[in-house]
């Protein structure tokens, strides 16, 4: 298998395993099952190849797939990983066969459709990761809606309608307003003499001064582009969709709905909001961070008081993704860096307490924290490593929580203090929460008959449990072999944030934080793309 073509390949692989998967009775349930995994399995190493072919260091997008799709208007077919997006694709292939292997025994209704869903939803996310074509990177956006809305409103729980309602209806909005500035500035690129929706050329094109737009125009495209983001995290006040599509969906769906899906509003914000828009994202920068600093404290108060098992994940999320939001916006490299750790270990330690909260809904079908309690004494693994899961959660130091909120809150010190000491806040109330219920459902007395009977963990639960704790583990102590291969794309956003702007006739050049020029502040752009502009 050439390189060039990986990518592709990591993209439309799940949908090849989704046409072989309709080939088959929807009553063969095993082979269903094993087909799924097959595909997932071979996702994952397929993937590791990216991870060894990725070149450390060096600048723009590597394993590039560059052709021109529809002439007019022109749209490219225009694929790329950066250390940004290399680890979100191999979380995403490393989550979805957890996931299939979490619902083998739970998932015996419409088997083929859930992982005909699920298969496809890996296809839209990791195209979501991929994309340096606006239009693509939309395209991919959307598809992945479909799925998840299949995979809470058929296989979730009582209120499943509802939810998958609610998630559509949010993340709907946020698309249309994400659209209408995909349109806006592909505009602005035609005026410019260069009309085009790719990413990297349009980076090159702000920072050579070939792209101009006025300061209002910069604010109002950033606005909708960060609104659809900010839904997809979800922050606050726009979170209120999540709790109920987590408690309502499948262990498998809430395991890719906060492993990946919630990455893609911070991916959004890192790759598009902050280089495209950066005088905007500057003088946004304090209303988001307080937003931000309310979403980790609230979520965590929140979550402390919930009598709902999964619910109190669920706003564990909010408040988690507040930290990654925060660093981002602090505009420190060490900050930027410690989010998009966060953002991986995010997708780890709260995928693993997913995994053992559908575990212990598969033995007792309910998320009530009352109707637990002692559960340690039947189930000593599940016990043992649901704990790591919540340390790891906690941010305890040796295991991966730690390193990405050490780095935002050490960056986001150093420029806003204040900022940092309010966000510490939501690190000692997360172990409150976690802590708390772990206490309440696994310590003690066993409080129903019901419980001392529960079976253990199976062999196949057991490698599922013990795979995640490795990875918390291995990311605790290895830490250094990842932020060296996001380290590039960090600064790469940094060095296009500081470029010089200048506003054509209908804006201001007033600037509250005058950049300097920059070297090399081209590099996120791709040698094909420069060449396509010179050519111009």
């Amino acid at each position: 298998m050439q390189q060039t073509f990986i990518l592709t390949v990591l993209t439309f692989l799940p949908v090849a395993g989704t046409l072989a998967l309709l080939l088959l009775r929807s009553d063969d349930h095993l082979w269903i099952r094993r087909l799924a995994l097959i595909t997932a399995v071979a996702e994952f190493a397929i993937s590791l190849l990216l991870l060894r072919g990725f070149e450390a260091g060096a600048t723009g997008y590597q394993f590039e797939e560059f052709r021109a799709w529809i002439p007019q208007p022109p749209i490219h077919y225009h694929l790329g990983v950066d250390g940004l997006s290399l680890f979100l694709v191999l979380l995403t292939t490393l989550l979805t066969p957890l996931s299939i292997l979490a619902s083998w025994k739970s998932i015996d209704q419409r088997a083929k459709g859930f992982f005909i869903s699920l298969l496809v939803l890996e296809t839209g996310v990791i195209g979501v990761f991929v994309s340096l074509d606006l239009f693509l990177f939309f395209l991919f956006w959307e598809v992945m809606l479909i799925p998840m809305y299949f995979l809470i409103g058929i296989w979730g729980h009582e209120r499943r309608i509802y939810a998958a309602l609610k998630f559509v209806l949010y993340t709907m909005f946020g698309s249309i307003l994400m659209l209408v500035a995909i349109l806006w500035l592909y505009r602005i690129t035609a005026t410019a003499g260069y009309p085009t929706f790719d990413v990297a050329q349009i980076q090159m094109m702000l920072s050579n001064g070939t792209l101009t737009m006025p300061l209002r125009t910069e604010m109002l495209l950033f606005g909708a582009f960060f609104l659809a983001f900010a839904i997809k995290v979800p922050l606050f006040p726009l979170h209120t969709w999540l709790p109920d599509a987590h408690t309502e969906a499948p262990t498998a769906g809430s395991v890719m709905l906060a492993g990946v899906l919630l990455k893609m509003g911070t991916y959004g914000m890192l790759r598009f909001c902050l280089p495209l828009f950066p005088e905007a994202s500057r003088r946004f920068a304090p209303e988001i961070a307080v937003l931000a600093i309310i979403g980790i404290i609230y979520g965590a108060l929140v979550a402390m008081v919930q009598v709902d098992l999964k619910r109190l994940v669920a706003y564990s999320s909010v408040s988690h993704l507040g930290f990654v939001v925060l660093g981002i916006f602090a505009f420190h490299a060490i900050s930027i860096q410690g989010a998009v750790y966060q953002m991986l270990s995010h997708g780890i330690s709260t995928g693993a307490l997913f995994l053992g909260v559908g575990m212990l809904y598969d033995r007792r079908h309910t998320h009530l924290i009352k109707e637990f309690g002692g559960l340690a004494t039947p189930m000593p693994v599940i016990a043992a490593l649901y704990l790591f899961a919540c340390f790891a959660s906690a941010g305890l130091p040796m295991l991966n929580g730690f390193v990405g909120e050490f780095l935002i809150l050490a960056g986001t010190f150093q420029k806003h203090a204040a900022w940092a000491s309010w966000a510490a806040l939501g690190v000692i109330f997360s172990a409150v929460y976690l802590l708390w219920s772990y206490q309440r459902v696994f310590f003690g007395s066993i409080t129903q008959d019901k419980n001392g009977a529960l079976p253990d963990a199976d062999w196949r639960e057991r490698g599922i449990l013990f795979l995640m704790a490795a990875v918390i583990l291995w990311m605790g102590i290895g830490s250094t072999f990842i932020t060296r291969r996001t380290e590039a794309a960090t600064q790469t956003i940094m060095q296009l944030m500081q470029r010089p702007r200048a506003y054509d006739a209908g804006g201001s050049n007033n600037m509250d934080h005058p950049a300097m020029p920059v070297n090399g502040a081209n590099a996120a752009a791709s040698g094909g793309v420069a060449n396509l502009v010179n050519s111009k």
